[in-house]
């Protein structure tokens, strides 16, 4: 399956093609606002793959053209960016599944908190961007992008789905479980996204607070 992660070239993305690249078949493009930036990152991901063994050709592209070839979409963008990536590349979704990971979150003195649009969630601002036709299935929220990116490191989390398609959901799930180490669990409709992307500023919390919990995952037992 042909994958394209707008933004990739920001920590989650890294950390999503270089997983797809390493541990499954499915091909990768890279999406940026800069395309000559895309491709850049593209060419990094390849290096480092070619010196574990792995050949791969990841392609960089604009936002708009890296959707236009794929069948998921993953808008791999900082929330405050999301619904601005959206719309760009909304004529050239056509019939793939756009994948939402964007938690919104503010800081203060006591730590970060999630900052829920009005909206109800970030997903959900994912879907009123989208063309009604278009899947929206969030999931990736709680991943710690910096081991997810370190092919060197393993885990066992969970990453949570949320969507009102039980087929985009399912095709989701498939290339999450598809990432060594990692399992989706349904977590119900959009209307509960905003209760799966809270979850992330609780978990940066909690690695914040005490000693040896950097890079913090959940797992659902």
């Amino acid at each position: 399956m042909r994958i394209a992660l707008l933004g990739g070239t920001g920590d989650i993305g890294q950390g999503l093609a270089l997983r797809w690249a390493y541990d499954t078949n499915h091909e990768v493009l890279i999406g940026s606002r800069d395309p000559e930036r895309a491709r850049e990152k593209a060419e990094e991901y390849e290096t480092e793959l070619d010196s574990r063994g792995v050949d791969s050709e990841i392609q960089g592209f604009a936002n708009e053209m890296a959707a236009d070839r794929a069948a998921v979409v993953v808008a791999a963008v900082p929330a405050y960016h999301l619904v601005d990536t959206v719309e760009a590349v909304a004529d050239r979704l056509g019939d793939a599944v756009l994948v939402s990971p964007a938690v919104g979150m503010k800081r203060d003195d006591d730590g970060l908190h999630y900052n829920r649009p009005g909206a109800g969630s970030v997903t959900a601002l994912a879907a009123e961007a989208a063309p009604e036709d278009v899947p929206v299935v969030g999931a990736f929220h709680n991943l710690a992008a910096g081991r997810l990116a370190d092919l060197d490191a393993s885990f066992e989390w969970d990453t949570l789905l949320v969507g009102d398609d039980e087929d985009a959901k399912g095709i989701v799930a498939d290339l999450a479980e598809g990432i060594e180490g990692l399992r989706a669990l349904d977590a119900g409709g959009l209307a509960n996204a905003a209760e799966v992307e809270s979850v992330t500023p609780l978990l940066i919390n909690v690695a914040r607070e005490n000693d040896g919990f950097h890079d913090l995952g959940v797992r659902f037992e």
